[in-house]
């Protein structure tokens, strides 16, 4: 009895220590529980929308594509015939033209000075377009509008109306859509009491403003 009495004593330590090793995990795992029991979770809830509102928005930008154009500046040359007389012109032309309405409506303002010998004409014409997309690189537009003729011949000015009808062609080649060139035959119709009609085809660099 005495000897037995004396193993289990002597037996007793180690298996005290081999209980408090399986008692150390839970232990560490219990601390680790009151760390995050006493951490103040909305510090961290805070942190965690601001990294995602920064990522939303950096990806946001990197998706977003080029920005629209507020204006598209054309530049070029006009040459215009007139079918009663058969005489030809050729002259410098510039327009700005902007789009109130997105994939109905385009105004186009433009002026073309055309200068000879005996004479100075200044065109002014506001048209309006509805534009067509062909293609990413190819836009047509037509578009009617009325017309400001004002001319200056031997020393007498006279200012006269007219109506204006175009088709408008448009090639980008680009996908940044920065520079292109355009192609704009049209038709136009004297409002004065000779009712000149003549044809006309303008071509020239298209700027996009951003």
């Amino acid at each position: 009895m005495r000897g037995r009495w004396r193993k289990k004593i002597r037996c007793q330590p180690r298996h005290l220590r081999l209980l408090r090793a399986a008692n150390k995990p839970s232990r560490v795992w219990e601390n680790t529980l009151e760390i995050e029991e006493g951490t103040p979770l909305r510090k961290y809830a805070l942190l965690g929308m601001l990294l995602l509102l920064g990522c939303t928005g950096t990806f946001g930008q990197s998706v977003d594509k080029e920005p629209k154009e507020i204006a598209v500046v054309e530049l070029g040359a006009s040459a215009g015939w007139d079918i009663r007389s058969g005489g030809s012109n050729l002259a410098p032309t510039a327009a700005v033209e902007v789009t109130p309405i997105e994939k109905w409506l385009e105004l186009e303002a433009g002026v073309t000075p055309i200068f000879s010998r005996h004479s100075t004409e200044w065109d002014v014409d506001l048209l309006f377009k509805k534009p067509w997309t062909l293609s990413k690189k190819v836009e047509f537009m037509a578009g009617v509008g009325p017309e400001w003729i004002h001319v200056r011949q031997g020393g007498v000015t006279t200012n006269s109306a007219a109506g204006e009808a175009v088709l408008d062609f448009m090639f980008w080649p680009s996908k940044k859509r920065r520079f292109g060139w355009y192609l704009e035959p049209g038709y136009e119709y004297g409002f004065g009491p000779a009712h000149e009609r003549s044809a006309g085809l303008s071509g020239g660099l298209l700027i996009a403003i951003r």
